[in-house]
C-alpha cells in the first residue's frame, strides 16, 4: 500500500516544502538551512550564490564532518554546547547527526549532561530558545505565546516551572532547557514535528540562593511563588495555551513534589496532558514489570509489589501498576491497591501518619488495622511480611537494598523482580551484579541508568534500563495524532503493554526486560498505535479519518497513517513562497 494515500494530511512529510526566505536570511534560519548541501537549483532560486562554498555535499557527508567536530570537543558539556549551536544553525543536520549516534549522544543531549547545562544556563547563554513566561507579567501570556508561535499549528507543548530538575533541584529560568531537551527527544524518538513544538518555562522565581546571588542569573530575582499566586499563574498559562493552541498536548515536566501530581490531577480530565515524572516513569516501569512477570509466570492480577520511595516517581509507578491490575482483573482500583505497599522516610505509609503524608501519599497509605501492632514498618520487616514478587526503588538512598533484604525476598519467590531506579547511578539502591549474586542468579533486574551486563556462573545477563524515552514520545505521538480529548489510564496501560510486547526477555530470559533506546523510533510507532486504538475505543479521539479496521490489513493501514505523519531528518525540495 502506498503512503501517498495519506499525503493530504497536514503533517505529511513527503513532497516539496514552501520556503519564505532567500539569501543570507535563508542561511540564518535553522528550519530551512541546508548549508553546503544546497543544490545549484536552490542556489539559483533562492539567491545563494557567493554565500556558500562551491562544492555541494550530501547530508551524509555533512553528518560525517559534524561528527568529527563533535568528537573533538573536550568534555560532555562542551559537546552539549556544540549540539545546541548546531541545532540553532541547521535543524535537519542536528537531528540526523543525533539519530545516527543516538546511544552515544543521548546522555549528552539529555541526562546527565543536560543537568550541567541547566545549572550553567545563565553563564552559557548565547541565544534564547523557547518561550519565557514570568509570574510578574501574566497579562502578557497570550502575547508571549503568539510571539513564539503566531499560528495555531502547535501539537506538543513541554512546560516546566524549574522546581525539581533532573535530581539537581530548583534551577529557576534554566528550566527552559529541560523543556527544549524533552522536545528534542520527542522528535528524534517519535517524529514529532520540530516546527510544531513549544518549549515553555514558567518563571515563578527561585529558592536557589546560588542563583539569586549570581549577578549573571537571567531569571526573576525573587523567592519562588507559592499558593494562590502560583496556582493562578499555572492556570492562566493552561487556559491561554488551550485558547491559542486548541489541539496542543501539554507535557508537564519537573514540577516540584507539592505540585506535580496536584496539577496533573486538576487538568487531566479536562485537557490532553501528561507528566513524565509520574506517568512516563510509571509506564516504562510497568512495561518492565509485565515482561518480568511473563518470564516468572506470575499473573499480573496476583502480583505483590513493594515501592521504596514515595515521591512523584514512586507514587506514579504505584498508580500505573494499580491501574493495570484493575484493568487486567476487572476489579476496582481500591482493590488493586491492596497488592501494593509504599514506603517512604517514615516507613510503610499508614493512614495514622496523615500529618506527615503528602496528599498523593495518603492515597497509598494502608489502614493501621492491616499492620500488626508494634511490628516494625521498615523495609526489611515489610519484605518479611508481604513476601513481594517485585521490589521497586525510587528513594535516592544508595545501598538501601541490602544483601539481607534481597536474600529475604529471594526466599519466597523463584524470580525476584528488583528495580533500583534512583538516578544518577551513585544513588541506586543496589548494584545489579550484587542483586544477581544475592539471588543466585535468579533475579530479574531493571535500573534507572545504563549498567553493563552481569556475569553469574558463566552466564551473561543484560540489564534493562527503565528509560522514559522509550515511552513518552510514543504516547505523545499517539495523543497528538488522535487529538484525544484527554489521556486516559487505559491509554497508559496500553502503551505499557505495547512496550512489554517488544521486551527481548520474552524470547530469552537472559536478555533485557525492556527494548533498547536505539530501537525507539520503531517502538514509538507501536506505542502510538496502542494509544490511538484505545482513544478510538474509548470515544476520546477527535481526529477524523483514523484507520479503525482491526487486525491484518487494518493494522498495516494504521501504521502507515502514523508513519507518514512522523517528521524525518532529511532535506526536502523547496518551493519559494513569497508570502
Amino acid at each position: 500500500m502506498s503512503l501517498s494515500r495519506f499525503q493530504h494530511l497536514p503533517r505529511a512529510t513527503q513532497g516539496p516544502l514552501k520556503c519564505p526566505y532567500q539569501g543570507a536570511t535563508l542561511l540564518g534560519n535553522a528550519t530551512y538551512n541546508k548549508g553546503s548541501a544546497f543544490p545549484n537549483s536552490d542556489r539559483d532560486r533562492f539567491n545563494l550564490h557567493g554565500l556558500l562554498p562551491p562544492h555541494i555535499q550530501t547530508l551524509d557527508e555533512q553528518v560525517s564532518r559534524a561528527y568529527q567536530q563533535y568528537r573533538s570537543r573536550a568534555d560532555d558539556l562542551a559537546k552539549n554546547t556544540f549540539m545546541a549551536s548546531m541545532k540553532a544553525q541547521n535543524q535537519v543536520l542536528y537531528y540526523r547527526l543525533l539519530q545516527s549516534h543516538l546511544k552515544e549522544m543521548f546522555s549528552v543531549i539529555y541526562t546527565p549532561t543536560e543537568a550541567d547545562a541547566i545549572q550553567n544556563y545563565s553563564r552559557l547563554f548565547r541565544k534564547p530558545e523557547g518561550c519565557f513566561l514570568n509570574i510578574r507579567d501574566q497579562d502578557r501570556i497570550e502575547e508571549s505565546l503568539a510571539n513564539f508561535a503566531p499560528r495555531e499549528e502547535v501539537d506538543y507543548i513541554v512546560v516546566s516551572d524549574g522546581e525539581q530538575i533532573l535530581g539537581i533541584g530548583d534551577q529557576g529560568v534554566g528550566a527552559i532547557l529541560i523543556s527544549v531537551a524533552k522536545l528534542v527527544i520527542t522528535t528524534v524518538c517519535a517524529g514529532i514535528h520540530p516546527s510544531r513544538q513549544l518549549p515553555v518555562v514558567l518563571d515563578c522565581g527561585t529558592n536557589n540562593e546560588e542563583l539569586l546571588n549570581d549577578e549573571l542569573y537571567l531569571g526573576l530575582r525573587q523567592p519562588r511563588a507559592t499558593g494562590q499566586e502560583y496556582d493562578k499563574f499555572v492556570d492562566r498559562f493552561v487556559q491561554v495555551a488551550r485558547k491559542k493552541f486548541p489541539n496542543a498536548y501539554i507535557h508537564f515536566e519537573d514540577f516540584g513534589l507539592r505540585n506535580a501530581k496536584r496539577i496533573l490531577d486538576k487538568y487531566r480530565s479536562e485537557i490532553p496532558c501528561f507528566n513524565d515524572d509520574i506517568q512516563g516513569t510509571g509506564c516504562v516501569t510497568l512495561a518492565a514489570l509485565m515482561a518480568g512477570l511473563h518470564v516468572s509466570k506470575i499473573p499480573l492480577k496476583d502480583v505483590r509489589v513493594v515501592c521504596f520511595g514515595s515521591g512523584s516517581a514512586g507514587t506514579g509507578i504505584a498508580d500505573q501498576i494499580s491501574d493495570a491490575i484493575a484493568s487486567e482483573s476487572s476489579r476496582s482500583k481500591s482493590d488493586a491497591l491492596k497488592q501494593i505497599w509504599c514506603i517512604d522516610k517514615q516507613g510503610l505509609l499508614l493512614k495514622s501518619q496523615h500529618e506527615t503524608l503528602t496528599t498523593t501519599q495518603t492515597f497509598f497509605a494502608k489502614d493501621d488495622t492491616d499492620w500488626p501492632d508494634n511490628e516494625p514498618i521498615d523495609l526489611l520487616s515489610v519484605i518479611k511480611r508481604v513476601k513481594p514478587h517485585v521490589l521497586i526503588g525510587t528513594s535516592t538512598k544508595p545501598g538501601a537494598f541490602t544483601e539481607e533484604i534481597i536474600r529475604e525476598m529471594a526466599k519466597h519467590v523463584d524470580h525476584p523482580i528488583v528495580f533500583p531506579l534512583s538516578n544518577p547511578t551513585r544513588l541506586h539502591e543496589a548494584q545489579p551484579q550484587d542483586i544477581t549474586e544475592w539471588t543466585d542468579g535468579r533475579a530479574l533486574i531493571a535500573t534507572g541508568s545504563p549498567f553493563p551486563a552481569v556475569e553469574y556462573n558463566g552466564t551473561t545477563k543484560e540489564i534493562a534500563e527503565c528509560n522514559n524515552s522509550t515511552a513518552f514520545p510514543g504516547i505523545g505521538l499517539g495523543a497528538v495524532l488522535s487529538r484525544t480529548r484527554h489521556l486516559s489510564e487505559k491509554m497508559i496501560v496500553a502503551a505499557s503493554k505495547a512496550l512489554a510486547a517488544k521486551a527481548p526477555a520474552l524470547q530469552d530470559a537472559n536478555k533485557p526486560l525492556l527494548p533498547d533506546v536505539e530501537d525507539v523510533r520503531e517502538l514509538s510507532v507501536d506505542v502510538a498505535k496502542a494509544v490511538i486504538r484505545t482513544a478510538v475505543q474509548e470515544g476520546l479521539a477527535r481526529e477524523s479519518g483514523i484507520p479503525t479496521q482491526e487486525g491484518g490489513e487494518g493494522e498495516k493501514e494504521l501504521e502507515e497513517w502514523i508513519r507518514v505523519q512522523m517528521w524525518e531528518a532529511r532535506y526536502r525540495d523547496y518551493e519559494f513562497d513569497c508570502v
